[in-house]
């Protein structure tokens, strides 16, 4: 259940980046359009050149896209918790004594499947690890209130 719970937390936390990246993304093109840089094709309102144009529909997907993976990559990366794992105390530790570098966090992000690869531990009995924990070779642990601490952290070990 606190699986669940650090899920539901990061999906709001990850609302949250891909909106003010999208604000961001917004106000650049606003201000590009606006000012003679990018044709609006003889539309008079930009939010219909927006609503209209692949190439504002496809930059926004991809840039709130990198956004939302950057949090989990970067959080993931340094310190092991998002910031929802932090709330309900659950950290990924290595299991293999490698530290978890920028490539196993991306790894873990493609692997989770969306949240889906969490599943697995339904199935998982013996070790619950969900099948992002089973390619990157690591595993989420519940810490105790002290361990979760912030001047208890110390990487990933």
């Amino acid at each position: 259940m606190r699986r669940i719970a650090a899920m539901v937390y990061d999906l709001l936390v990850a609302v949250a980046v891909g909106m003010c990246a999208a604000i961001v993304m917004t106000v650049v093109f606003t201000l590009l359009y606006e000012n003679g840089v990018l044709d609006k094709g003889g539309i008079e309102h930009v939010g219909d050149v927006m609503q209209q144009s692949l190439l504002y529909q496809t930059s926004m997907q991809i840039w709130v896209s990198l956004w939302v993976a950057g949090f989990f990559v970067w959080f993931w990366r340094n310190g092991g918790q998002t910031i929802g794992m932090r709330a309900w105390r659950l950290r990924i530790v290595s299991t293999n004594e490698q530290p978890m570098n920028y490539g196993r966090a991306i790894l873990r992000l493609f692997t989770s499947l969306l949240g889906l690869g969490t599943l697995l531990v339904l199935v998982d009995f013996k070790n619950k690890l969900a099948l992002q924990d089973r390619l990157t070779q690591t595993e989420m642990i519940a810490l105790t209130k002290d361990a979760n601490h912030h001047r208890n952290w110390r990487g990933l070990d």
